[in-house]
């Protein structure tokens, strides 16, 4: 059984709702999110679908997902992809799922941050 089928649509469409939430309430990041919102979440919840073992949704819709050429034009630091991190660790934890769950799921997400950083602290 893949995380998404684990997870749910319902639940994977809650997490992407709360972590924009955070996020555009986070003085750290919430410049980085400055585009249609409903665009952004309808991307992300197609990207974690994919990401997470369920439907190829962003690629049948945009192609290959190509994350971190996409977030080129962001400027993102260590300091902006560990706030990014934090915001999705406290979505997941905020969702009516086992621990178990929660802890495997947030495991996908840290190098995945890590990979989107294109500015190294100066």
């Amino acid at each position: 059984m893949t995380l998404y089928e684990e997870l749910g649509e319902a639940n994977l469409r809650l997490m992407v709702d709360r972590f924009y939430d955070l996020v555009l309430k986070d003085t750290r990041i919430a410049h980085l999110f400055k585009t249609d919102l409903v665009l952004v979440k309808s991307k992300q919840f197609m990207f974690l679908s994919q990401f997470l073992g369920g439907p190829d949704l962003y690629t049948a819709e945009y192609g290959h997902p190509r994350m971190r050429m996409r977030h080129m034009p962001h400027e993102i630091t260590p300091a902006s992809a560990y706030a990014w991190l934090e915001n999705m660790k406290s979505s997941i934890e905020s969702l009516e799922i086992s621990q178990d769950l929660k802890d495997r799921l947030f495991q996908r997400f840290p190098h995945v941050a890590a990979h989107m950083v294109n500015k190294p602290v100066t």
